[in-house]
């Protein structure tokens, strides 16, 4: 059942056209990620759906809502972390949290969110104190405390280090696994990878193509590259025989074999029969980042 709905949306700014013509489908329970580049329509799209812009034409319904004529509904079904937000310099954390909290009727435990956020330690901390990763965090619990039935977040890690981003990664995980429906805007690969059902890859304001981020991969080049130093001789014959392999070819000291489907078993296998160990394997194969550049003809430039 779909959560969101949001059919032939226009937005302009002026005689510049922001958003033409998305439109997309998000279904309850879902992780589903618009991903695109700086400038592409994302944030415009979600700041349409969460009631922050009027459309200059289309339909957005969230859980059978019209974001402006519902707008005082809408709060208590969606959760927002905003790309740039900014709160009171002297309001700390603590306080921060309790007063969202108190907005709502039925809220998440806050003290929860602080600690798998990882600023526990920040409680009474002022928020003009806080580094631009801890306001990104702080940003995205009180997103959460509403306990909504639908989030937003747009750009979810920017400014966050490695193991916070992965950190974040798990409680969105998390979060999904309670029920609620996830939008996610994004420019990072690797997040809409690890993250999204599916995707809406948008452009120029428009929506590129829609599936799932493998299915985005697969209308590209579903093939794998597996590349390996073999501890003896082996006849190519033994791999090119193989009905997932494509083709075999020899670079320098090692092997690089290319097929589809489970090519990795296969190989390996057969390998394996005739006593041979695959050194330094390495797979490679085509990433959303290659998918942009079929769909787009031109480079993903975040």
């Amino acid at each position: 059942m779909a959560i969101i709905e949001v059919t032939d949306l226009v937005k302009r700014y002026g005689d510049h056209t922001a958003v033409d013509g998305v439109g997309f489908t998000v279904e309850q329970g879902e992780i589903f990620g618009i991903l695109g580049p700086n400038g592409a329509g994302k944030t415009t799209t979600v700041e349409c759906i969460e009631g922050l812009r009027s459309p200059d034409g289309g339909t957005i319904r969230v859980g059978g809502l019209d974001p402006r004529r519902d707008e005082a509904a809408l709060r208590r079904l969606l959760g927002a972390q905003l790309q740039e937000s900014e709160l009171p310099d002297k309001l700390e954390v603590g306080e921060a949290m309790e007063l969202f909290s108190s907005f709502y009727g039925n809220p998440t435990d806050w003290r929860e969110l602080i600690e798998a956020l990882r600023l526990t330690d920040k409680l009474g901390t002022q928020f003009r104190k806080l580094s631009g990763g801890q306001k990104q965090r702080l940003s995205i619990a009180l997103a959460l405390v509403g306990d909504p039935k639908v989030a937003v977040l747009d750009e979810l890690t920017t400014g966050l280090d490695p193991q916070t981003r992965r950190d974040t990664w798990e409680l969105i995980e998390g979060i999904r696994a309670r029920g609620v429906t996830i939008l996610l805007v994004t420019h990072f690969m690797e997040e809409a990878e690890r993250l999204c059902d599916r995707l809406a890859l948008i452009d120029a304001g428009r929506v590129v193509a829609l599936d799932t981020p493998a299915g985005l991969v697969a209308r590209v080049d579903d093939r794998q590259r597996i590349r390996f130093r073999p501890s003896a001789p082996i006849d190519h014959a033994v791999l090119t025989a193989l009905p997932e392999v494509t083709a075999v070819e020899r670079a320098g000291g090692q092997l690089v074999v290319t097929g589809r489907g489970n090519v990795l078993l296969a190989v390996t296998t057969a390998l394996a029969r005739h006593q041979v160990v695959a050194g330094d394997l390495r797979v490679e194969q085509t990433s959303l980042d290659d998918a942009f550049v079929a769909l787009t003809g031109r480079p993903f430039d975040a």
